[in-house]
């Protein structure tokens, strides 16, 4: 036997006592929940918690001082969950009671969806709406995004598709706020590589352009090229696409447009440059979101809600429910809460289906760990800007 296989033999028994002892910590922490249920006492002791964790690294030096209070941490949050059960606290968490009377009125896929985006024809949007459903669907573009749900919410569309990240510019916040107001679903994912180009009315050079049009997302994303021109005065517009109409119609060779090729193409514009947008490889995330739930087919995707104290160790514990059930978190995205200081609306995706007994247990651990707590949807993971 080598010094290595001697080593892994030494740690076996290690972790031997280590399991038998987390037994015997659990037992005891279950009698601790019992306690606490004859006593009407919460699980959770803040303040309890964290004199532990001083403790526990107390114990050791540095540098294995962070790695325990890791530890303790988790162990913690373990303990939590099974006094949960035990007591049965917030069993009845109105945000599963939410998502049960949703799976039960599920609906397939509408056949001939009547689809709203946010802008007019040409825009990105517009094209993640080419992504995701057939070519003669009705798509109509709508003002703001806002425009969007409330169609949703008076039944006069059964889809709306809408721009969520950036890959240089990160989450649009817009749409985060606007999921946690509306209780909708998101029931598909698609992605548009953005290429800005620069176009302006026939006539027009980039001698004679005083004023660009975009979104604020394009003005930021092509921040180095128009920095190359600071005679030029940006202008946020409510749309890139939208932006190009704008230009073509006042026909003004001192004013330009960001938008795509494709928008140039149906409004008659000239382009002046291509592929401005500083990161070559900027792409656009939308989603599909419905007024009902719906479990498509190839599912392996899970969007969650839910808000969090502003206290330590509380989204270590959220985050510990995945580790242990080895599923992977892909998105994480916190927006602040209205009127709440140091309060945040999280927003979770993991891959995962509805269908399986592991994720009704996680949402069940989720329940019981956060507040507020709302399921989304699940949906196909769709990265490759291809049709859904």
């Amino acid at each position: 036997m080598n010094q290595l296989d001697m080593l892994r033999q030494q740690i076996d028994q290690v972790d031997r006592q280590l399991v038998a002892l987390f037994a015997q910590r659990m037992a005891l922490t279950q009698q601790v929940g019992a306690y606490k249920l004859a006593h009407h006492i919460p699980v959770l002791d803040q303040a309890r918690e964290q004199e532990v964790l001083q403790a526990k690294g107390a114990l050791v030096e540095e540098p294995l001082r962070p790695a325990v209070t890791t530890l303790y941490q988790t162990i913690m949050a373990l303990s939590r969950r099974q006094q949960r059960d035990y007591i049965g606290e917030r069993a009845d968490n109105p945000g599963l009671r939410r998502y049960l009377e949703a799976r039960s009125q599920v609906r397939p896929p509408v056949a001939h969806p009547r689809v709203v985006y946010q802008g007019v024809a040409g825009a990105y949007s517009e094209q993640a709406c080419l992504h995701c459903f057939p070519p003669d669907t009705t798509l109509t573009g709508l003002s703001q995004f806002e425009d969007c749900f409330l169609a949703l919410r008076d039944g006069q569309a059964d889809y709306a598709v809408l721009p969520i990240e950036n890959s240089s510019t990160g989450a649009i916040r817009q749409i985060y706020d606007l999921l946690s107001q509306y209780a909708f679903f998101i029931v598909g994912e698609t992605t548009v590589k953005v290429e800005h180009c620069l176009m302006a009315p026939p006539g027009a050079t980039l001698d004679t352009i005083t004023h660009v049009y975009s979104h604020e997302q394009g003005l930021f994303q092509c921040e180095h090229y128009l920095n190359r021109h600071p005679h030029w005065h940006p202008v946020p517009q409510a749309d890139t696409a939208g932006s190009a109409q704008m230009v073509a119609a006042c026909g003004d060779v001192t004013k330009a447009a960001i938008c795509s090729a494709r928008a140039a193409q149906m409004y008659g514009l000239e382009i002046l440059a291509r592929g401005i947008n500083h990161n070559s490889h900027n792409t656009t995330r939308f989603v599909v979101v419905s007024p009902r739930l719906e479990l498509r087919a190839g599912a392996d995707k899970i969007s969650t809600m839910f808000v969090l104290p502003h206290q330590s160790g509380s989204l270590h514990e959220v985050l510990t429910i995945f580790a242990l059930r080895g599923l992977n978190v892909v998105k994480l995205e916190s927006r602040p809460l209205p009127g709440r200081s140091w309060e945040y609306c999280f927003f979770l995706e993991f891959n995962g289906s509805l269908e399986e007994d592991v994720t009704a247990q996680v949402l069940h651990e989720l329940a019981q760990t956060t507040g507020d707590f709302r399921i989304l949807g699940s949906f196909p993971s769709n990265l490759t800007g291809q049709g859904v």
